[in-house]
């Protein structure tokens, strides 16, 4: 019901079974101060349905232990009729397929993230798990290599060949597997398209996953075809750059995410995120484009099924 927590979301820490799920740290990425953990209320429905075309439903958030099934189950209560789960690692990825094959509402994307490639790298274990990941990307429930790209937040210039490796790699595989590439930039705008720039072949489908840059990065991407996934973040009072980015955007080219269980949209931000939140990102995407909320979900939803196909 709109304007209460969807019952699984709802604190349940006595009884909740420990399992092995990674877990988001409870602490604010920037203040250290311990973040609210309860989930948020549920928005009013959509009326048009869309995707969350980047989730990590392994990651366990907040106050309670949600199987995938009851996350999909509250996103479709409000219009969100399925999801993408995105790996990051050989195991989340791995998840992502299982979780795919259980749900015909979920598919799933896999790939090694640009922070781990260093360590993966410094390790010597770095072949073989892209060797697994190539061959988890045979599976039918994956539509997309994910997340890869490069992190500057993170990962210093000493890890920075590693990343571009991986992003290479990554790409190369996406392209002979017939598959998108949703891409994790962060402060990386200008190595992200000059790698893109120089690849000897890239996928017919580029997805920059939270779509984190202006309105220059908003042209490039429109001039060149590559779709633009907006999260959360595009609500944040202090992301007028974003929303600029957004203004510019080729509304055949702009895709909605939660990147759950990160970056809830305004005014939770910093609680727990789900994907049942879309409708509070959408509703700020068509207000700031001054177009019909229902265009605006149908516009997703095409977008997103000539992207990665349609499975609903």
């Amino acid at each position: 019901m709109p304007g209460e927590t969807p019952p699984v979301y709802r604190p349940q820490e006595a009884s909740a079974p420990e399992d092995e799920s990674p877990r988001r740290d409870p602490a604010e990425e920037n203040s250290g101060r311990r973040r609210r953990l309860e989930y948020p209320p549920a928005p009013e429905p959509l009326a048009v349905p869309v995707i969350d075309n980047h989730a990590h439903l392994d990651f366990r958030d907040g106050q309670a232990a949600v199987s995938v099934s009851e996350a999909l189950d509250a996103a479709a209560s409000v219009g969100v009729a399925g999801a993408i789960n995105v790996g990051y690692d050989v195991g989340s990825s791995e998840f992502s397929v299982r979780a795919a094959r259980q749900d015909r509402r979920l598919k799933a994307a896999v790939a090694l993230h640009p922070n781990d490639a260093p360590e993966l790298a410094a390790a010597g274990t770095y072949d073989d798990a892209l060797a697994r990941i190539a061959e988890l990307a045979g599976d039918e429930e994956v539509v997309a290599v994910g997340e890869t790209g490069l992190d500057y937040f993170r990962t210093g210039e000493e890890g920075r060949a590693a990343q571009r490796r991986s992003f290479a790699d990554h790409l190369q595989l996406a392209a002979e597997r017939g598959l998108p590439v949703q891409i994790h930039d962060r402060d990386a705008h200008g190595d992200v398209v000059a790698v893109l720039r120089d690849a000897p072949r890239l996928p017919e489908v580029v997805v920059f996953h939270c779509f984190s840059g202006d309105a220059e990065l908003a042209r490039i991407c429109t001039e060149n075809g590559w779709y633009m996934s907006f999260a959360g973040t595009v609500t944040f009072k202090n992301a007028e750059s974003l929303r600029e980015g957004l203004d510019v955007a080729d509304p055949e080219l702009i895709l909605v995410e939660t990147d759950t269980p990160f970056l809830t949209p305004h005014p939770h931000r910093g609680r727990p995120n789900a994907p049942y939140l879309i409708p509070q990102t959408m509703r700020l995407m068509a207000e700031r484009r001054g177009v019909e909320l229902d265009a605006l979900c149908r516009q997703v939803m095409d977008n997103t099924v000539r992207a990665y196909g349609a499975w609903l």
